[in-house]
Parts: structure tokens; C-alpha cells; sequence
């Protein structure tokens, strides 16, 4: 890294946000993190738990231990906003789904403050300019495509963070609902399980994000991450997981009008997360061609980064 870069993480505890900033502080970058005063904490789905067991206050304390700057702010306040934005480089957010349209607020403190060289909106999930997905995903895929239009208009500079498939919300319970390990005797497959998904972990993402983030190659482009060793079908992840417990699933396939029957009956977050799976097993929404004019590869750019693989973060619940 030619140059000192100091970056900025909104959104640092959650359960992506975590995983940015512990990326930032490993580089070597000074690392400042946005943090609420006596912020209410918010009730997180079980699967999202079990994969983010640390609490918002001990993550504080180990960021704090690690050199980590806290800066008291809030995405509503701009003067704070502003105040936070004016000490870094590169501004990060990885605020959850109920805040996208809140990046607004965000777009106007860094046109303000006037002094950062690249934003990366809250996305991190597929390319929402590529994708077919149904309601109540589809909304909130609509809202991060128009956060990025705004961020062209204003003419911020930008990176567009492309990982798809979280292993902690796809992988941990090889997408069943109402578990957070994977199945040992049978397990449900959305279409006919021979689209290919890109996984990737939530500590990759963060590796992957903080390379990007002062590398000139990914400037203005969006930047895909589908790993060579993740890039499979879910029928390749369920054989995976066969050959390590020994044992053979009773593979159970639903078909696409009966999926989309089960998202309209049934609530949050189950809805969004079968809408989720139907995105990449059935709509092959992480299957593309990307555009070199506007779009970057991770694994072209950074072949020497060890990532872990599907096969390896199986393990755990072996």
C-alpha cells in the first residue's frame, strides 16, 4: 500500500460491518467506526445470531483494545456525520436492510465534507443492477439500485461490493429454515439444485473489501466476488457435506411455483430468506458475464488471497 489510508466503517457492529473493520485493523489501516450513544439494540433473527454471538458492547471493547477509533455519531445527525466523514479517506457502510434508503443522508455529509476519495454503499449481496429477485427481497435490492444512481449523480467516488451468498445465512443450515446447522438426515432443494451460487464468508467479504478499498483498479467499478472453490451448485455443496458425515440426504426438490407459494404465506425473516435462496438457486442470479468497462473480478485481482473455501467452513459443524 503506497499510501496511509484511513477508513471509516458505519454500521461496525453488525453482522457484516464487524468483519470490516477487524479487516481494517489486520491491514494496518487507521480504522474509526461510527457508533450511536445508548443506541437500542436490535432484536437479530437466530441465524444471524448464531453466526454473530458477540454482543455490540463487547465488540466495542475489543475495537477500543485493538486500536480502533470510536467516533460518537449517528447516520441522522449530520453535523456529526460530517465531523466523522472529515477524518478519513474512505467512508464503508454496512448498515442492515432498514437503513438503505437512509444513505442519502449519508451521500449529502460526503458531498459536504468534501474530502473523500471512494464511498462503498451498503450492499454487499448480488449485483443489484443483475438480478431477477422476488418481493420482499426485490424491494430492497430496488432501493440499493437507486442509492447507487444517487451516488453517480453526485459525482462521489465509489466501489460496488458484489459477494452474493453469505455463508453464515446460506451455508450454516445448508439453507433450511429454522435451524442453524446443516441437516443430517434430509434436506430441501429449491429448483432442481443445479444452478450455480457464489458463497463466500463474512470475514472474506472483509478481507476482500479492505483490499478493495485503496486499489485504483476497483474505482468506480462494481466488484464481484465469486471465488473458483465457492463458485457451485447447491447440489455440489450437499455432496460436500454428504462425504464428511458419511451418510447419504434424502434430497427433497421444490419446485419454483411452490417456493414462491412458500414466500407469500410465509413472515419475516423466513420470506426474506427463502426469497433470498430462490434468487441464487432457481433465478441464477450469480450467474453472469461481467463488463470490464465497469465491473472487476476479485479472484482476477487478488489470486494470492486464501479464502475459505465451502469445503473448509463445513467443518465446523462436522
Amino acid at each position: 500500500m503506497a499510501e496511509e489510508t484511513k477508513i471509516l466503517v458505519l454500521g461496525p457492529t453488525g453482522a457484516i460491518g464487524r468483519h470490516i473493520v477487524w479487516a481494517s485493523v489486520k491491514a494496518g489501516h487507521p480504522t474509526f467506526a461510527l457508533v450511536r450513544k445508548n443506541a437500542a439494540a436490535i432484536p437479530k433473527p437466530t441465524l444471524i445470531t448464531a453466526a454473530n454471538p458477540e454482543s455490540k458492547e463487547q465488540l466495542l471493547e475489543s475495537y477500543q483494545k485493538s486500536g480502533v477509533t470510536l467516533l460518537e455519531g449517528d447516520i441522522n445527525d449530520h453535523a456529526s456525520l460530517v465531523k466523522a466523514i472529515k477524518q478519513v479517506d474512505v467512508v464503508i457502510c454496512a448498515a442492515g436492510r432498514l437503513l438503505i434508503e437512509d444513505q442519502v443522508k449519508i451521500i449529502a455529509a460526503i458531498k459536504e465534507a468534501g474530502n473523500v476519495k471512494r464511498f462503498f454503499p451498503s450492499e454487499f449481496g448480488l449485483d443489484v443492477d443483475r438480478h431477477d429477485a422476488l418481493e420482499p427481497v426485490r424491494e430492497v435490492f430496488e432501493e440499493k439500485a437507486k442509492i447507487r444512481r444517487l451516488v453517480e449523480e453526485a459525482g462521489i467516488p465509489y466501489t460496488y461490493l458484489c459477494c452474493h451468498a453469505f455463508t453464515g445465512y446460506f451455508l450454516r443450515n445448508l439453507s433450511q429454515l429454522d435451524t442453524t446447522v446443516p441437516p443430517r438426515d434430509k434436506v430441501y432443494i429449491q429448483g432442481d439444485g443445479n444452478v450455480k451460487g457464489a458463497y463466500i464468508t463474512e470475514a472474506d467479504v472483509g478481507t476482500y473489501t479492505i483490499k478493495a478499498a485503496a486499489d485504483s483498479r476497483t474505482l468506480n467499478k462494481a466488484f464481484h466476488i465469486r471465488l473458483p472453490k465457492n463458485y457451485l451448485t447447491f447440489n455440489e455443496v450437499v455432496s460436500l457435506w454428504e462425504k464428511k458425515i458419511g451418510k447419504t440426504l434424502e434430497r427433497i426438490y421444490v419446485p419454483e411455483e411452490k417456493v414462491i407459494e412458500q414466500i407469500k404465506v410465509s413472515s419475516f425473516p423466513n420470506n426474506y430468506l427463502l426469497a433470498l435462496y430462490h434468487s441464487q438457486q432457481i433465478r441464477g442470479d450469480a450467474v453472469y458475464e461481467i463488463d470490464p468497462a465497469k465491473d472487476v473480478e476479485a479472484y482476477e485481482l487478488y489470486p494470492d488471497v486464501k479464502y475459505t473455501t465451502v469445503d473448509e467452513y463445513l467443518n465446523q459443524f462436522v
